[in-house]
C-alpha cells in the first residue's frame, strides 16, 4: 500500500528522495523512470494521461510504499483522495535553479524528440506523447520557454499543494535540509549516514539517453 507521495515537480530532488526513502523502509519507490523503463506501465499511463481513463489508484501503485516525480506529483490531488492515510512530501528548490536544470535537462530532450519526431508507434513516440501532454502542454501550456510563465506554474503548483492538502499535512521539503526533517515527518530515526545526492543534470541527460535510446549524442 502506498504510503507517502512526493507532490514536488521533476527536478526538485524527488531521485534523492527516492534514494533516501528506500533507505528509510518506504520501498519500493515509484518514479517516472518506472513508466520509461515498462512497456506494461507505460501503456497504463498512456491511458489515463492521453485518453482520460479513470484509474483504481490502490492498483496502479501495488508493490509501491512510497511515489515520487511525475506523473505522481501532477495527479497528487487523486492519488490523496483515493489513499488518504498516504503522507505528502512537497519538494522544492530555488525557482531559477529549478527552471535552469529543467530546461537544460528535460526540456532538451522534448526539442529534439519535436526536430526529430520518432517512429510514431515506437516507444519513444509514446513515452514522448504521454510527457508532452502531462507536462509541456498540460502542466505549462505549451508555453515553457517563457521562463517567467515557467516558474508561475511552478509557484503556482506548489501553493495549490499546500492549499488543497492543507498545511499540516504537508513536508514542504528541500533535499539539502538532509534527513532531519523528513525523519521527523515520517516518525524514524535518522541514519548514521550523509542525506543521498542522485541524478545532477549531467546523470540526468545521461540517463534520458539511455532510455529513450538516443545515444550519446543527446547526452552531449
Amino acid at each position: 500500500m502506498l504510503k507517502l507521495i512526493n507532490a514536488g515537480l521533476g527536478r526538485t530532488g524527488t531521485t534523492s528522495l527516492q534514494v533516501a526513502l528506500e533507505r528509510l523502509g518506504l520501498g519500493p519507490c515509484f518514479h517516472m523512470f518506472d513508466v520509461v523503463d515498462d512497456d506494461e506501465r507505460l501503456a497504463q499511463w498512456e491511458r489515463i494521461i492521453c485518453d482520460g481513463e479513470r484509474p483504481d489508484w490502490a492498483a496502479l501503485y501495488d508493490g509501491y510504499a512510497s511515489a515520487v516525480d511525475g506523473p505522481s506529483t501532477v495527479y497528487y490531488r487523486q492519488i490523496s483522495e483515493a489513499l488518504p492515510e498516504a503522507k505528502v512530501v512537497l519538494t522544492v528548490r530555488d525557482a531559477e535553479g529549478w527552471y535552469k536544470s529543467t530546461y537544460d535537462t528535460l526540456y532538451q530532450f522534448a526539442l529534439r524528440t519535436k526536430q526529430n519526431p520518432p517512429e510514431p508507434g515506437s516507444r519513444q513516440a509514446r513515452l514522448f506523447r504521454v510527457v508532452n501532454a502531462l507536462v509541456w502542454d498540460g502542466l505549462f501550456d505549451g508555453r515553457f520557454e517563457d521562463k517567467d510563465h515557467a516558474i508561475a506554474v511552478y509557484h503556482r503548483h506548489t501553493e495549490d499543494v499546500v492549499r488543497a492538502l492543507g498545511a499540516d499535512n504537508v513536508l514542504v521539503y528541500d533535499v539539502k535540509q538532509g534527513w532531519e526533517p523528513l525523519c521527523a515527518f515520517l516518525g524514524v530515526d535518522v541514519p548514521d549516514e550523509e542525506f543521498p545526492r542522485a541524478n545532477s543534470s549531467e546523470d540526468m541527460r545521461r540517463r534520458i539517453a539511455e532510455a529513450t535510446g538516443a545515444g550519446r549524442a543527446a547526452a552531449a
